[in-house]
């Protein structure tokens, strides 16, 4: 690999600052398991990273250092250049354009016969909005890569698809990554979008070398929407390149792992011991549990219903189950998201009023964010329920089986990314068919000790068998060899 520096750019970055009661600055590690993957690679290797300011403080921050903020967290030192943007910019790119917009076209969320209405203030939001943090974060790029040569910069996710052909515009030297973390719709999704809109994505996009995304049915519909979207393109699927003016965008899947040794580790951790104890004794004979962000794309809705038809089918399960639903709040300032928080709990209502007893509460909602408890939930779970109706990878599909000592059993949609690799040792269903779920919950809760404890062996030799570590070599490999270097 080349000696020439590497640029890392997201959104979100790995440190986040925030002024505590006293008025002391504190630091926190950023959110999300692209903090996590990459957080091995910067541990590696020198690295700066680039990302959107979160935070008052995070802009306070950085206008103290003047350029990059050198921070230890966790281990790790990190190099750190948070972009600030104008408030009212940053809303529209995220709150208007980026989610709901971006995010509900590439996972088929958009009943399109009443939504979305694009006007002009959705057109606004693109242009000062998308268009302006994109500007921001490209120009902070192109100042840090100023004089150097050949430089690699890697890009992440759908919140930054027009930042490469700005970056590109300047420095036709760069070698530019970008991975994208959800999945990538078919065709005919992306025409929701007006074409100015849309063609700006995919000339933003095309101007990078290599696209990574979780899986090889993500690359094969990035490669029909450029042929049929775009014009004056050629799309070689065997090769699994598009070629264009500039020359050529190479479209690979990069299957993330999960850090075992963190879950691990925060398996044996007191505070994990501690919120087991809850666990255990909330238990009855069977426990369901799920672990989501309170996502439209979850399907947390859909998961109930098929809990409530399990229950009215199979009354000798009365009593003798608990499903602990751990719920983490989004994007609730997102009208879409607030209605869906308050149907869940509407639901779960329902449910608990129709089957449950004086003593006994089928289904325990919790609403909040707590890794160590979610921990404890992975390692008692007979059944782990992710039906979500379209998922990039969803890594809770991986962690909770890994640390689980029950054999419990995977409920696993089959439009997860997770589900090209693990479905030999999982109850495969569909997320739009409540009875198969329903049908499922019964095999899981019936099945033989002798098959559970095999389909867990297999699903743990799988997940330990690639790591964030994994996931970035295998980029790594690919980049080389394009650069032929």
């Amino acid at each position: 690999m080349s000696s020439s520096p590497l640029i890392i750019v997201s959104n979100r970055g790995p440190l986040q600052f925030e002024r505590d009661e006293d008025g002391q600055r504190t630091v926190r590690r950023g959110g999300g398991g692209l903090v996590t993957a990459l957080s091995g690679l910067v541990s590696h290797r020198d690295a700066l990273w680039i990302a959107s300011a979160m935070t008052d403080e995070d802009v306070a921050a950085s206008e103290e250092a003047g350029g990059p903020i050198s921070q230890e967290l966790d281990g790790i030192e990190y190099r750190v250049r948070l972009v600030g943007s104008d408030p009212e910019a940053y809303d529209r790119f995220y709150n208007v354009i980026a989610n709901p917009i971006l995010w509900f076209i590439q996972h088929y969320l958009w009943d399109i016969s009443n939504a979305p209405d694009i006007r002009q203030e959705e057109i606004d939001a693109w242009d000062y909005g998308y268009q302006t943090v994109n500007e921001d974060i490209a120009k902070a790029v192109l100042a840090e890569i100023e004089g150097q040569e050949n430089p690699l910069v890697m890009l992440h996710d759908y919140h930054l698809y027009t930042a490469p052909g700005m970056i590109r515009a300047e420095r036709p030297d760069a070698f530019l990554h970008h991975f994208v973390h959800i999945p990538w719709s078919q065709p005919d999704s992306w025409r929701i979008l007006p074409t100015r809109v849309r063609g700006a994505i995919y000339e933003g996009m095309l101007a990078n070398d290599i696209i990574g995304f979780h899986t090889h049915a993500y690359c094969i519909n990035f490669l029909r929407c450029c042929d049929e979207l775009l014009d004056g393109v050629e799309v070689d699927y065997h090769a699994a390149e598009v070629r264009h003016q500039r020359g050529r965008t190479i479209a690979r899947a990069y299957p993330l792992g999960i850090d075992a040794q963190r879950l691990e580790r925060a398996a044996s951790s007191p505070e994990v011991a501690e919120a087991e104890r809850e666990v255990l004794e909330r238990r009855r004979q069977h426990l369901i549990i799920r672990v989501d962000r309170a996502d439209l794309s979850k399907n947390v809705l859909r998961g109930f219903t098929a809990f409530d038809t399990f229950l009215t089918q199979h009354p000798e399960f009365r009593e003798k189950v608990t499903f602990i639903a751990h719920l983490q709040p989004s994007r609730q300032d997102v009208p879409e998201y607030a209605e869906y928080l308050e149907r869940i709990e509407a639901l779960v209502a329902v449910v608990n009023h129709r089957h449950g007893t004086t003593d006994w509460m089928p289904i325990d909602l919790k609403i909040y964010e707590n890794f160590y408890d979610a921990v404890a939930r992975y390692k008692h779970f007979d059944l782990l329920m992710v039906n979500s109706l379209f998922d990039g990878m969803n890594l809770v599909a991986k962690e909770a089986p890994a640390v689980n000592t029950r054999d419990g059993v995977l409920m696993l949609s089959e439009n997860t990314g997770s589900h090209h690799e693990l479905f030999d040792y999982v109850i495969s269903v569909n997320p739009f068919d409540i009875q198969e779920q329903a049908d499922a919950i019964y095999r899981a809760l019936t099945m033989e000790a002798e098959q559970k404890r095999a389909w867990s062996q297999g699903l743990k030799e799988i997940i330990f068998s690639r790591n964030p570590g994994d996931w970035v070599d295998d980029q790594l490999k690919d980049i080389e060899a394009a650069r032929g270097t």
